[in-house]
């Protein structure tokens, strides 16, 4: 019962990462599953990144910030 159990959720975690690679796939990002990673290509992933205004802004707000839990920030 138990080796039927993990058989059905490794099944389902496999369907998982093959339709996150397709999601990704579908944006213009190289996506492939290797074992339990999703590997993204480096190309695809620059050539999205540079053609898209907004996901460059959210990459440079999303640098550290001044506040009292860090007592740190940006300068």
């Amino acid at each position: 019962m138990r080796a039927r159990l993990r058989g059905l959720v490794e099944e389902r975690v496999a369907a998982r990462r093959r339709e996150i690679a397709a999601a990704i796939s579908a944006m213009g990002v190289e996506a492939r599953v290797e074992g339990e990673d999703v590997r993204l290509s480096g190309r695809g992933l620059m050539r999205r990144w540079m053609g898209d205004l907004g996901l460059r802004e959210a990459g440079r707000e999303a640098g550290p910030k001044a506040g009292p839990e860090t007592g740190k920030g940006r300068r």
